[in-house]
């Protein structure tokens, strides 16, 4: 009950051609494919990016900024 055979998976295929077209689920396929191109194309662009920004910083530039952090109250 739990395990689908090959036969549930054709059958289901079968109902899914039948209901959207080929056409339909050949531009989905398509659509599908250029929007992970386009993740994986983004993804590298973005590790290029940190790349040049952390060989722009020189390492002779090492300051510390010394600070504090309060939470600011309001009187009513």
């Amino acid at each position: 009950m739990g395990s689908f055979s090959i036969w549930h998976w054709l059958i289901v295929l079968l109902v899914v051609v039948l209901i959207f077209g080929t056409k339909k689920l050949r531009n989905i396929g398509a659509d599908l494919g250029g929007a992970v191109k386009g993740f994986k194309d983004g993804v590298k662009a973005g590790d290029d990016k940190s790349a040049e920004t952390k060989t722009e910083i020189p390492p002779s530039t090492g300051h510390t900024i010394d600070g504090e952090a309060r939470k600011e109250t309001t009187k009513s």
